[in-house]
């Protein structure tokens, strides 16, 4: 089906769903005349995208920056070195960290 029949059977406008195309929320599905096409598949990803965002209360941006931090590695450490900084976030303990610690607790312990 064409943007403007999808956008009517998810309660949006074709401008919104257009918007949440460039966002990466929807992969680009275009026939041979440059139209989108949306099936069963593409409904049902905004469907679930929709869903998130009423649940988490996020809007279609913060979803998609989740998809690009949970896809992109850099992304990811980047938002988790900020989320430590800030103390959202407990830094990952190393393995020399913890057993220096059990070290220093058996020392006490004496």
């Amino acid at each position: 089906m064409r943007i403007t029949e999808a956008a009517k059977r998810l309660g949006m406008s074709p401008r919104m769903l257009r918007y949440r195309e460039a966002l990466g929320l929807l992969p680009p599905i275009r026939d041979q005349g440059a139209h989108r096409r949306f099936g069963p598949e593409e409904l049902g990803a905004v469907g679930q995208a929709l869903e998130l965002e009423r649940r988490f209360d996020v809007s279609p941006a913060e979803l998609a920056f989740a998809l690009r931090a949970l896809s992109e590695p850099a992304v990811a450490q980047a938002v988790r070195d900020l989320g430590v900084r800030i103390g959202r976030i407990q830094a990952p303990r190393r393995a020399l960290d913890f057993e220096k610690e059990k070290a220093l607790r058996l020392l006490r312990n004496r």
